[in-house]
Parts: C-alpha cells; sequence; structure tokens
C-alpha cells in the first residue's frame, strides 16, 4: 500500500499543463499544486467525479485531463466507467485513490473492498488501458509510460485510509435542539395566550 500524498506528488511530477481535477485528494494536491489549471470540485454530490472529469476531457480536447478519484465515487456512479469508455476522450487520465473506505463519512469500509479490481471493472466497462498498483516504486516507474499512451485510462493505486473526520454516529452535532425539542416548543408557542 502507499500513502495518499506520495501518490499524488508522483502524479504531479509529471502533469505538464494537464488540467487536474484533485477530488477528495484536494488536501494533499493543494501544497503542490501551482497552476491555474486545477479544478477542486469542494463536496460535490458522491458519484459525481468521474462524470465531471469526463465533462472537462470533451469539453478541453487540447489540454491532458487528469482526475483524482476515489473507489467509493466509482462505486457510486459505476455506469459512467461505460460512458467514458464510449465516449473515449483521448486526453482523460482517470486515477482512483483506493483506500478501502468512505473516509470522508468517517472511515466506514467499502463493501467488498479487498475482492473488487477496479483495474478489472473498468477494462470490461470498455477502457482500453487500466492498470492497479499497490507499491510505489512500481507506480512511480510506471507512471511516465501509462501518461505517454493516449486515454482513457484508467489507474488504481491502494493507498492506506487516512480518515477525515470522526464516524457520522460520533460527531458533535451542529443544532443544539433535538428535532422533538423543536416540536415541543413549537407547540408551546402556538398553545400560548398572546
Amino acid at each position: 500500500m502507499m500513502h495518499m500524498a506520495d501518490v499524488v506528488r508522483a502524479i504531479a511530477e509529471h502533469r505538464g499543463d494537464a488540467i487536474v481535477i484533485p477530488g477528495r485528494s484536494g488536501r494533499y494536491w493543494a501544497p503542490i499544486s501551482d497552476t491555474a489549471f486545477d479544478l477542486p470540485l469542494g463536496d460535490p454530490a458522491m458519484g459525481g467525479h468521474a462524470g465531471f472529469g469526463l465533462g472537462v476531457a470533451l469539453a478541453r480536447p487540447d489540454r491532458r485531463v487528469m482526475l483524482l478519484d476515489s473507489e467509493g465515487d466509482i462505486l457510486m456512479s459505476l455506469g459512467m466507467l461505460a460512458t467514458i469508455a464510449e465516449q473515449a476522450p483521448a486526453n482523460f487520465y482517470h486515477f482512483v485513490l483506493d483506500n478501502e473506505v468512505y473516509a470522508t463519512t468517517g472511515g466506514q469500509p467499502v463493501p467488498n473492498a479487498k475482492q473488487v479490481a477496479y483495474d478489472v471493472l473498468a477494462r470490461g466497462a470498455g477502457y482500453p488501458r487500466a492498470f492497479a498498483f499497490t507499491e510505489l516504486a512500481a507506480f512511480t516507474r510506471d507512471l511516465p509510460g501509462i501518461l505517454r499512451a493516449p486515454g482513457p485510462v484508467f489507474v488504481t493505486a491502494k493507498v492506506f485510509p487516512e480518515i477525515e473526520n470522526e464516524p457520522i454516529s460520533k460527531r458533535v452535532r451542529w443544532r443544539k435542539r433535538t428535532a422533538d425539542k423543536v416540536v415541543q416548543d413549537l407547540r408551546s408557542a402556538l398553545t400560548s395566550p398572546a
């Protein structure tokens, strides 16, 4: 397994003038980014990164587009793999950083995380080139050749989970009153004399 920051740094070394969509790895990308050609997404609905990346690649066929995606996002929109393969943007490089958990919502395990072969799913959906890596040395060695081939290209990198948030059940609630207390206060206000 690799550390996400190391994978992101390796990609940054070879990005050239590509448009990079850092997705959920944006916190690792921001410190090394030095270009106006980054499109951080913030927090779109899970499952939306691949569609956004495809749209950018189709809109800008003159530039290489590199999407840094997650396996949780892919699982929420498996149909996008077939759509990307059908559209076949030659400038699209789809990286999936697979940490086996939903890190942004507290580290819940991704279903069947150890058995899913995302590169096989991508190839089965029609990507002409798909790769899987578990070791940084192999990833950094093969990355330049992968980026020289025409897209769409799919690359999955197995990374250590780095949980970004407490599990939802353990988070401090943003509101002070429970729903029952809101209803109680509302009823009290409606029944009290003016």
